[in-house]
C-alpha cells in the first residue's frame, strides 16, 4: 500500500506579556534625553487624545515633560501639587544654584507636595505607570523619571448590596475600587495582623488583585496555595473576580460553587476571623472567600445578629425550602406517575379532575412549565427594573391562569411549579440556586422513568458527588463529613454565639479559640438586676 506522508502541526509557542513592542524593548533604559524618551511613548500610545505631553521648565532652568491620561488623574493634583511645586523655586532655596546632579534630591525631598512618589529608570515602566493612571516627570539631562500616583476614578457612592438583601445587620456593600474596599475591610478590623498581598493577573488588562488573610489565625499553608494558584493564571484580560474563581476551584465541572462570593464586607470580616482568605479585584465589586463548604451558601448575616433561637428556626425553614428546590417537581412526577396510591383518596379525586383535560404525560408537562419558569425568570431579570416587575407578575397570574384554562396545563402542576420556585428564590446564595435549579431537570426524567426509584438513585448520585468535593482540601460537605461537633452547633441550627468558642477544626487554623470559655459565666455572675422593685433597699 503506498504509504502517506502525515504533516504535524506545528504549534507557535505562547508568547506571554501584554504587548510584543514593548516586550522588545524590556530592560531598557531611560535616556538622558526627553524627546528620545517623548518619542518612545508615542510610538507605544500612539493616537490618543486624553494622553497630555506637556513641556515645561523646572525651577525655570531645566527642560522637563510631564505626561498623564487627563481622564484619568485628578487634574487638581496634577496642576497645584506637581507642576505649580516644580516650576517655582522651593522658598528655603531662592538664591542658589541647583545643579543636574542634585535636582533628584531636590525634587524628592523639597519641590514635590505629594506623598507617593518614586524614580523609575526603565521605559516600559513609564508606559505601564502612565495606563495604570500615574503621572509621569522627566528631566533633560536625568536618567530617571519621576511616576506620581494621581489616579482619580470617578465612581459610585458605597450603598447597599443589590444581590444579599439585609434586614438586621450593615448596609454597605463593595463597589468597583479595590482601594475603596480594602479600606471598608480595615473599617471593621482594625487589626495588626491584617495582611494584604497584592499582586497583577491580566497580560493586558494588568488588574490588580489583592489576598487578604489574618496572620497569626490563617493556615500559612492556605495562603501559599491561593498565591501560587494565582500566579499560574495567565490571561489576557481579568474583568470581574468570576474569572478568578473558574481557574481556582478544584472541580471545574461541578454544577456546586466551590468558591463564595460576597458584596458585603462585614461578611468578608467575618471569614477573616475564622481562618479563611479573602481575594479582590480591582474592578470587581465581588470578593471571593476560600476555602468554602456547602453549609455557607444557606447561612445569612441575620444568623448571626439576632437571637440564636429565632434564627435557627427559620433557617430550617431555609433548608427546607432548599430541599422542595430541589426534589419537589420529581416526586410529583413520580407520583402521579407510578405511585398513585400513595396520594390520599380525597386529594386524588382532585388530581384527577385537574388532568382530565392535559394532553401530556406529567414529566412532559411539568419540563415544559419548568422550562416556561426559567424563561420567565430570565427574562425579567434581564428587562429594565420599571418594566421587570410589571412582567413577572403578568407572567405568573395571566399566562399560569390561560394556561390552566386551556387545558395547557393542570392547576396543581402550576402550584408544584410555584413553590418549586419560591423555594429556590428561599436560597441565600444565587450560584447555589443556580446549581440547584439546574438539578431538577435530571431529577424529573429519572422520576419519569424510574418513578421514585429514579429520584433516590439521582438523589444518591448527587449525594456521591457533594461527598467527592473539596475546596482548598476541605471536604465539602464539612463539618457533617466528616464529622466535628464543635462544627455542628452551627450546621442546621445556630448555636449560640457564647457556645461557639472554636473556629472550623478543618480549616486547620493557627489560634483555635474565638469567644472565651468562660466569658458567659462570668458575664452571668457580674450581672445584677438593678432596677428591680424587689431589690430596692429605700423600701
Amino acid at each position: 500500500m503506498p504509504t502517506r506522508k502525515i504533516k504535524r502541526m506545528v504549534t507557535k509557542p505562547f508568547v506571554s506579556g501584554p504587548s510584543k513592542v514593548l516586550d522588545k524593548h524590556k530592560g531598557e533604559k531611560i535616556s538622558t534625553n526627553i524627546e528620545s524618551t517623548i518619542t518612545f511613548i508615542q510610538g507605544i500610545m500612539g493616537m490618543n487624545e486624553d494622553l497630555t505631553i506637556r513641556r515645561f521648565h523646572v525651577f525655570g532652568q531645566h527642560q522637563a515633560v510631564i505626561m498623564y491620561f487627563s481622564n484619568m488623574v485628578n487634574q487638581s493634583t496634577v496642576n497645584v501639587d506637581i507642576v505649580k511645586a516644580l516650576m517655582y523655586v522651593p522658598p528655603h532655596l531662592i538664591g542658589r544654584t541647583i545643579e543636574i546632579n542634585q535636582l533628584i534630591d531636590v525634587l524628592m525631598n523639597d519641590a514635590l507636595y505629594h506623598s507617593e512618589s518614586r524614580l523609575e529608570g526603565e521605559l516600559t515602566v513609564l508606559v505601564d505607570s502612565l495606563l495604570r493612571g500615574e503621572t509621569v516627570v522627566t528631566v533633560e539631562g536625568l536618567s530617571h523619571s519621576v511616576i506620581i500616583n494621581t489616579r482619580y476614578i470617578d465612581k459610585r457612592s458605597i450603598e447597599q448590596p443589590a444581590t444579599e438583601q439585609v434586614i438586621r445587620g450593615p448596609r454597605e456593600g463593595f463597589i468597583e475600587p479595590l482601594g475603596t474596599n480594602i479600606s471598608l475591610i480595615r473599617y471593621r478590623l482594625q487589626s495588626p495582623d491584617l495582611r494584604i498581598e497584592t499582586m497583577e493577573i491580566g497580560r493586558r488588562t494588568k488588574s490588580k488583585v489583592a489576598v487578604c488573610y489574618m496572620e497569626g489565625i490563617t493556615n500559612p499553608e492556605l495562603v501559599k496555595e491561593v498565591n501560587n494558584r494565582l500566579s499560574k493564571i495567565d490571561i489576557d484580560t481579568v474583568m470581574d473576580s468570576g474569572y478568578l474563581e473558574q481557574f481556582i476551584e478544584d472541580n471545574h465541572y461541578s454544577p456546586f460553587p466551590q468558591v463564595q462570593y460576597t458584596e458585603r464586607p462585614d461578611k468578608v470580616v467575618a471569614n477573616l476571623a475564622e481562618g479563611r482568605v479573602s481575594i479582590l479585584v480591582d474592578g470587581s465589586p465581588l470578593a471571593l472567600v476560600v476555602p468554602t463548604v456547602f453549609n455557607q451558601f444557606y447561612q445569612t448575616v441575620e444568623d448571626y445578629t439576632e437571637r440564636f433561637v429565632l434564627m435557627s428556626s427559620i433557617r430550617l425553614a431555609r433548608l427546607i425550602a432548599l430541599v422542595f428546590s430541589l426534589v419537589f417537581p420529581a416526586i410529583y412526577v413520580s407520583i402521579i406517575s407510578y405511585n398513585p396510591e400513595l396520594i390520599p383518596t380525597e386529594f386524588a379525586v382532585a388530581v384527577a379532575g385537574g388532568r382530565a383535560g392535559v394532553p401530556f404525560p406529567a414529566v412532559v408537562e411539568v419540563i415544559i412549565i419548568e422550562i416556561s419558569m426559567e424563561v420567565l425568570r430570565e427574562a425579567t431579570i434581564r428587562l429594565p427594573q420599571q418594566v421587570g416587575g410589571a412582567l413577572s407578575i403578568v407572567g405568573v397570574l395571566v399566562i399560569g391562569q390561560a394556561a390552566v384554562a386551556a387545558g395547557f396545563a393542570s392547576p396543581i402542576t402550576v402550584v408544584i411549579i410555584a413553590l418549586t420556585t419560591i423555594g429556590s428564590f428561599a436560597t441565600p446564595a444565587y450560584n447555589a440556586a443556580l446549581a440547584l435549579r439546574l438539578l431538577r431537570f435530571p431529577l424529573i426524567i429519572l422520576a419519569g422513568i424510574f418513578g421514585l426509584y429514579g429520584v433516590m438513585i439521582g438523589l444518591i448520585l448527587i449525594a456521591n458527588h457533594l461527598l467527592s468535593l473539596k475546596s482548598f482540601g476541605v471536604p465539602y460537605l464539612s463539618p457533617l463529613i466528616p464529622v466535628d461537633f464543635q462544627g455542628l452547633k452551627d450546621l442546621l441550627i445556630r448555636g449560640p454565639l457564647w457556645l461557639m468558642n472554636k473556629r472550623p477544626a478543618f480549616l486547620k487554623t493557627v489560634d483555635e479559640t474565638k469567644v472565651s470559655e468562660t466569658m458567659f459565666e462570668e458575664l452571668e455572675k457580674a450581672s445584677t438586676n438593678v432596677l428591680d422593685p424587689l431589690n430596692d433597699k429605700n423600701q
